[in-house]
């Protein structure tokens, strides 16, 4: 899953060298945390939050087809 995130995210942004994607695993739920260039963030987030909503989806997706379930949280960046 974190594949699939670097992957949609490098897609969408300008400098796909600044996308990290940071797993941590905690019981049955595994955190994805998205790091993007300051300059990008508005590209990952969208309109009211439509294109983060949007990977949040094709995540829950994906997950469920494996039996498993992860979050995303898109860090500020510093």
């Amino acid at each position: 899953m974190k594949e699939l995130v670097e992957y949609i995210a490098r897609s969408l942004v300008n400098d796909p060298t600044q996308v990290h994607v940071a797993e941590v695993r905690g019981g049955a739920t595994v955190h994805l945390e998205l790091q993007v260039a300051k300059e990008d963030m508005g590209r990952i987030i969208g309109k009211g939050g439509s294109v983060a909503n949007a990977i949040r989806s094709l995540l829950e997706v994906a997950a469920a087809r494996e039996g498993k379930r992860f979050t995303l949280d898109i860090a500020e960046p510093q």
